[in-house]
């Protein structure tokens, strides 16, 4: 559900239900980049950067090489979110 709400844009509700996600499957990185990539783009960027330090103790890979949306606009959504969480703009 939350990233649906990231892909209407809606991102406040978005955050409160990726973090209801974060809290069910704390191991799950995807969640993570979509929550880090919503903080972004809600001008929280230390809440970004810290979502992202948590990613990086899951996985090395913080940008994914794949993304299954077919949308461009809502894969560079995420991209551009993921780039500025993670420093690589």
């Amino acid at each position: 559900m939350g990233a649906a709400y990231f892909l209407k844009r809606e991102f406040d509700e978005a955050a409160a239900k990726l973090i209801l996600a974060v809290q069910d499957d704390p191991g799950f990185p995807a969640t993570y980049r979509v929550l880090a990539a919503c903080y972004t783009h809600m001008g929280r960027l230390d809440e970004a950067h810290a979502i992202v330090a948590t990613l990086r103790a899951i996985t090395p890979h913080i940008v994914p090489s794949v993304l299954p949306w077919r949308n461009p606009e809502d894969r560079e959504l995420l991209l551009t979110g993921l780039r500025i969480a993670g420093g690589t703009t």
